[in-house]
């Protein structure tokens, strides 16, 4: 068996649980260190338990909790090298890197992991594929559009987390931001709007999707509503079967949901 669930997402901190039988690891660490704690708590999770962490990238929204987390945990932490420096340079606790090398795959106990480059505004930010036995889980967040590289990796998952955002016309719109913000946001090196991450999905009906999460929403500019909406037009519009469709939050803990079957766990 093989589960994740979101413990929370947004620009305030994510970090994502998966589980198998013989393995858990969290996907980044931005939610503060007692809030990890707290949730994995609701989750029945034992901090000593997690047998890593993985790093899609350094921005503090990712990493933010690490340091305080390490001085009671010696999680080992995975990144690649360029990451670690850019955490290095700031850290007050020593930590258990263990590097690996984008590109490349590497096993943290029944789990592989797939790496891959994504463009950001981050040193050297990636995507996972995370593999057991048949089953994927594809994550995909903080990326200004999706290459052609991220489709091929994609394809094989059955659940993919995806970042939805923002809705471009209330960023446009939104006044809190000066226009050099919004400029970044829409860039090639910044973040998935709905819609892009909408037409990344509908692509990857073709391959093994069966579940979409969606996260990293803006809390000015988007909505759970309208990423869900969005998303579910474009598999409308491209007449696919029923799809499960599931948005995750900054300040809720989403089901524990089961890789490679489209229903929720027990």
């Amino acid at each position: 068996m093989f589960h994740v669930t979101i413990l929370g997402s947004g620009s305030a901190g994510n970090c994502a649980l998966v589980e198998t039988p013989k393995t858990r690891l969290l996907i980044d660490g931005g939610l503060s260190a007692k809030q990890m704690v707290e949730r994995l708590a609701a989750c029945g999770v034992n901090p000593i338990e997690i047998d890593a962490i993985l790093l899609t990238h350094e921005h503090g929204d990712h990493a933010g909790g690490l340091d305080v987390w390490s001085k009671k945990f010696r999680t080992p932490i995975y990144c690649n090298r360029m990451t670690s420096e850019a955490l290095k340079r700031d850290q007050k606790t020593e930590k258990d890197w263990r590097l690996f090398i984008t590109g490349h795959d590497f096993t943290i106990g029944d789990l592989t992991i797939e790496t891959f480059p994504v463009p950001h505004d981050a040193v050297e930010p990636v995507g996972f594929v995370v593999h057991h036995e048949r089953e994927a889980l594809g994550f995909l967040t903080d990326l200004g559009f999706a290459t052609k590289l991220v489709h091929e990796r994609m394809r094989a998952a059955h659940t993919v987390f995806i970042e939805t955002n923002h809705d471009e016309k209330l960023l446009q719109n939104d006044t809190k931001r000066p226009w050099s913000v919004k400029q970044r946001i829409m860039s090639r090196h910044g973040h998935l709007s709905n819609a892009a991450a909408a037409t990344v999905l509908a692509d990857l009906l073709s391959g093994a999707l069966k579940r979409a999460i969606l996260g990293h929403l803006s809390r000015d500019c988007n909505s759970p509503e309208i990423a869900i909406g969005t998303v579910r037009a474009q598999f409308e519009a491209h007449g696919s079967g029923p799809m499960e469709v599931i948005c995750a939050t900054q300040r809720e803990i989403t089901a524990r949901l089961q890789i490679g079957n489209p229903t929720l766990a027990d």
